[in-house]
């Protein structure tokens, strides 16, 4: 089984709220907290690799949420960046809706079969309506870190 979302995420890389009001930009913002605590070597590699994927189909799964994710050559490890949108960001959701939170999963390349089991662990602790309420409506960084901890066991 993969790592728990607390294994994952450190409390320096969640962000609450968000600067960015692009989708873009929330990406870029979320890329620089990885970078910052030194879990990817390239960020501006990292950014366009993201954002590539995110151009071939928006990872905006619906109900408030996006987990843009990618691979890093130069990831240290499997990491999660997490944000609360200071205004809710068109991310071009399947169910086109704005988003209230970005979860950015990235993971080195020869982690495939980790960087899926992640992405499964960050979708079953987030489909709960009331959990992503408590997400969205999260006052800093801290309670957002500690509700993803608490059901992303």
């Amino acid at each position: 089984m993969t790592a728990a979302l607390s294994e994952i995420l450190s409390l320096t890389a969640v962000k609450v709220p968000l600067v960015a009001t692009t989708r873009q930009g929330a990406i870029d913002e979320l890329v620089d907290l990885l970078a910052a605590q030194g879990d990817i070597g390239d960020a501006e590699t990292l950014k366009k690799s993201v954002w590539e994927r995110e151009c071939q189909r928006s990872t905006g799964i619906g109900e408030g949420l996006a987990i843009p994710h990618g691979k890093c050559a130069t990831a240290s490890r499997l990491a999660l960046a997490a944000g609360i949108c200071a205004e809710p960001i068109d991310f071009q959701s399947i169910d086109k809706k704005p988003v209230h939170m970005i979860l950015l999963l990235i993971s080195p390349p020869d982690r495939i079969t980790d960087h899926i089991q992640a992405l499964g662990r960050i979708s079953r602790a987030l489909s709960s309506a009331s959990v992503r309420q408590q997400a969205y409506s999260s006052k800093d960084a801290r309670a957002l870190y500690e509700l993803l901890a608490q059901h992303g066991a």
